[in-house]
């Protein structure tokens, strides 16, 4: 199927352009011809137009590619190879959402041939991809799984903001229903992937493996966090701590934050519902889930001690937030966990203002009813600096005095990076 690929006798789609599946359709489009399939025709119009409506890639990234942009079902019809890249988030009781997934499977098996492969991204619990998405991949299509087409499982990597380690820098791993799609699924991915690919046994240790890369982050961060709360009792602080435990060769660098976007604060769940599901109730995993959760609060309920103690009525107080997005660097608002930082904020009647230079204020006021404020106004008792935005990096005390009510002066810094620097301001950090 290979050949048939780079010869452009075969085509290859991807389905879902966000994130992950942009840079992923872009890529395979150097060198193949591709169909990049979304169902929303707004976002399918920018990308027409070379706009990556997430911020994340240039006009140039789009040069020298054979890709045709479409949300029309027939434009997928005489694809042989499918990529599904779509969202799998959390639901409000923290149980896998799986309707984009699901939908995206009926997509595809409405167009479904003898000898098609069906490729999933998105993260998942083990056994989804042949337990949840399979069945309807043969409902839609009349055909038979193995006897007619074939699946495999490749867990996304894409780290949004990261400029390092991106697509094809990044070890992919693959998998397939049975031997021969694992090797076509490997040899497909390997001719973009220069990294290099690693075949898994199975689908299941391929979905298992995804699900378990950033829960072991979550814990460690967990970790991290609870720390930061026993030391900030103890009057020491965690990034001292740290950096001097960090002088150790084996000493794992994590640090204490707040645990929003796509991956890391949701991915823990999928496998703690699949092991409910079998009857094992979760312990250390839901824990860390708890603590993370449960730092925005923490964030919130410091600073406002922290007026408190210097006697300003919490009704009359004004903070400032610098950032709204889920991590530095990022126009990404998913699951951003500074919305429950505001929010808790608002539930104590503080006054905030929230700016962010990286994300659009329509997205998140539609996403948590918060309104971003246009510019900086001033003055403030209280700043938090809640996402590390290189914009915000070079910032000093000096700036932060200046937009500060003179009998106030409180400096929060969640990330801990104006540490060495604050010598007048009321300072505080995870």
């Amino acid at each position: 199927m290979l050949n048939q690929l780079l010869e452009k006798k075969q085509k290859l789609a991807v389905i879902g352009l966000g994130y992950v599946g942009l840079p992923i359709a872009l890529e395979f489009a150097r060198k193949m011809s591709v169909v990049g399939f979304d169902i929303k025709p707004e976002r399918v119009a920018l990308l027409n137009q070379n706009i990556d409506p997430s911020s994340e890639l240039d006009a140039s990234e789009f040069e020298g590619t054979d890709i045709q942009f479409t949300f029309q079902l027939e434009d997928l019809k005489d694809v042989q190879f499918f990529i599904v890249a779509v969202p799998t988030p959390i639901d409000n009781h923290n149980n896998p959402d799986l309707r984009a997934l699901l939908s995206a499977s009926k997509t595809v098996g409405k167009v479904l041939k003898k000898g098609d492969i069906v490729v999933y991204e998105s993260t998942v619990y083990p056994g989804c991809t042949e337990e949840d998405c399979i069945p309807i991949l043969e409902a839609e299509s009349g055909l038979k799984f193995i006897t007619d087409f074939k699946v495999g499982y490749s867990p996304e990597r894409i780290n949004p903001g990261d400029k390092e380690h991106t697509l094809t820098k990044i070890k992919k791993v693959v998998s397939g229903c049975d031997p021969e799609s694992s090797q076509i699924v490997a040899d497909v991915y390997s001719s973009i992937i220069t990294a290099g690919v690693h075949i898994a046994s199975t689908i299941k240790v391929a979905e298992a493996a995804k699900v378990i890369e950033n829960t072991q982050r979550d814990l460690n961060i967990a970790l991290m966090n609870e720390l930061s709360i026993i030391f900030n009792k103890m009057g020491i602080n965690t990034y001292e701590v740290l950096e001097a435990a960090g002088t150790k060769w084996n000493f794992l660098k994590f640090t204490p934050g707040l645990v929003g976007g796509h991956c890391i604060g949701v991915d823990p769940y999928y496998l703690t519902y699949k092991s409910s599901e079998i009857g094992y109730h979760s312990k250390v995993i839901l824990s860390g889930r708890h603590t993370n959760d449960s730092m925005a609060a923490y964030v919130a309920k410091e600073t406002v001690s922290l007026l408190s103690d210097k006697n300003i009525p919490l009704k009359q107080a004004n903070v400032l937030v610098l950032g709204a997005t889920f991590k530095e660097n990022v126009a990404d608002i998913r699951n951003s966990k500074v919305a429950d930082v505001v929010k808790e904020l608002h539930s104590f009647k503080v006054n905030v203002d929230i700016v962010d230079p990286h994300a659009s204020a329509e997205e998140f006021h539609e996403e948590y009813g918060i309104h971003l404020a246009p510019k900086i106004e001033g003055p403030y008792d209280a700043i938090i600096v809640a996402v590390s935005h290189s914009e915000y990096m070079e910032l000093t005390e000096d700036y932060f005095k200046s937009i500060s009510k003179p009998d106030a002066g409180i400096l929060c810094d969640i990330k801990g990076i104006f540490k060495s620097s604050v010598k007048d301001l009321t300072y505080w950090s995870l």
